[in-house]
């Protein structure tokens, strides 16, 4: 509605709608990850108020991550058959619902049908493909440094809502806990529906830092029906690339999301940490993933990307080693903070730009979607995983060691991907209109 004037205004001063857009994704990312954030600060509350195990409420979170990364290649085909602004504004305005109907949850099977399942599907169509997707649509130049802002919206949003989140948590319950995210989710919703854009073309202007004279990308650069993604897929499964980088994408997912996104503010309670102090660590760990893989998208457009990776997995896999360690006093778990939190999602502009590399700049967003399917399903192995663990042996430290492991293993396995050449794209005829 507004955009073709807020367009001309920014073109006065030189800069281009793309940066917009950017940061309208950035919010509904944010947004995004704030919600699948908060139920892991509602695990001991929910707990103690019904009496659900942390295996039973692992299993509900588990279910979101599943769909939450399962749903990625999808969203990209909804993305680009129903535009940006439609399939983003229903996500959210799903997300927020679900966020707040929880609050009159009384039995498991609601929270699952709530926090499993339709905050899954709403948090799925505004996942990391949705920022791959903007970044290569709208950016030619800066698509690494994009990424990387856009990825940081994770450690934005828990640096924003987790610490509030335990507060009102602790002050005035769990229920009063939803309301910054419902609340954020209905303004991102107004943003994007007044300014959002589909396609640089809708405002008839190039992506950022492309030349005049490049010729225009192809209308339709996969079938948009629902064996779209499964077609990617089949063309991606024949290539050695796409496995390793789905198979540390896993890990990756496993040692964040799943294991210390849903898991830390329990672990430090275990270890006498009140959930304050222990959201003020994740808090703290956003700050320098924020700026860490704001870095790690600056880096990657200018250095090789598998030693990118190489660097953040191992970095993240010491970290884990050495938690149990740490005797979470303030100095320790502040280094532990510092180091883990520089490459936290810092893995995601790497895996991007080498998922483009290797496929293609048109089948990024879908290659990249079951990449990141790869590592959701990391995250909900590790959610639920951790949560056994913990019932079954009162500690969390198996679930720690095992991670770090992984991620020593992944360091490794990412050299073993050739290194980019020309782009390559799938050879998948085009679609018919």
């Amino acid at each position: 509605m507004f955009a073709p004037f807020v367009s001309r205004r920014l073109q006065r001063h030189g800069i281009h709608y793309a940066w917009v857009v950017m940061a309208l994704t950035f919010l509904a990312m944010l947004v995004t990850s704030a919600a699948l954030g908060l139920p892991g600060a509602m695990l001991q509350p929910l707990s103690q108020e019904f009496g659900w195990t942390t295996e039973q409420l692992s299993s509900v979170f588990a279910v979101r991550f599943a769909l939450f990364g399962l749903l990625g290649p999808f969203a990209a085909v909804f993305i680009m058959r129903f535009g940006l602004r439609r399939v983003v504004a229903i996500a959210l305005t799903i997300i927020g619902f679900t966020i707040g109907l929880a609050t009159q949850v009384t039995q498991l099977w609601q929270l699952f049908l709530l926090w499993g399942l339709l905050l899954g599907f709403g948090s799925g169509t505004v996942a990391m493909v949705l920022g791959a997707i903007v970044a290569n649509r709208w950016f030619t130049e800066r698509r690494g440094l994009v990424m990387g802002l856009l990825a940081g919206s994770t450690a934005t949003g828990q640096l924003i809502f987790l610490p509030v989140a335990a507060w009102l948590i602790e002050h005035l319950g769990w229920r009063y806990a939803v309301l910054p995210v419902c609340i954020a989710a209905a303004a991102v919703v107004v943003l994007i529906s007044l300014l959002m854009k589909d396609n640089p073309a809708d405002l008839g202007l190039r992506p950022y830092g492309e030349a005049a004279g490049a010729a225009a990308p192809a209308a339709a650069p996969v079938p948009l029906g629902f064996t779209g993604p499964f077609k990617v897929l089949a063309e991606a499964s024949r290539n050695r690339t796409f496995w390793i980088l789905a198979g540390t994408f896993f890990v990756c997912g496993l040692s964040t999301n799943g294991l210390l996104q849903t898991h830390f503010i329990s672990l430090c309670g275990d270890r006498g940490l009140g959930p304050v102090p222990a959201a003020s660590v994740l808090s703290m760990m956003g700050v320098f993933d924020l700026f860490g893989t704001t870095l790690s998208g600056y880096l990657s457009d200018r250095y090789d990307n598998r030693k990118l990776l190489m660097a953040y997995y191992g970095l993240r896999g010491l970290s884990l080693l050495w938690l149990p360690y740490s005797d979470f006093t303030l100095v320790g778990l502040s280094m532990f903070a510092m180091f883990y939190g520089l490459d936290w999602i810092a893995t995601v502009p790497p895996t991007v730009k080498l998922s483009a590399a290797e496929f293609g700049k048109e089948k990024a967003g879908l290659v990249f979607g079951w990449v990141f399917a790869a590592h959701q399903l990391g995250a909900a192995t590790a959610a639920y995983a951790a949560g056994v663990i913990r019932t079954v042996l009162l500690t969390y430290n198996p679930a720690l060691t095992a991670a770090g492991l992984a991620c020593l293993l992944a360091a490794i396995g990412v050299l073993a991907i050739r290194k980019p050449a020309a782009a390559a794209p799938l050879a998948m005829a085009p679609a018919r209109s």
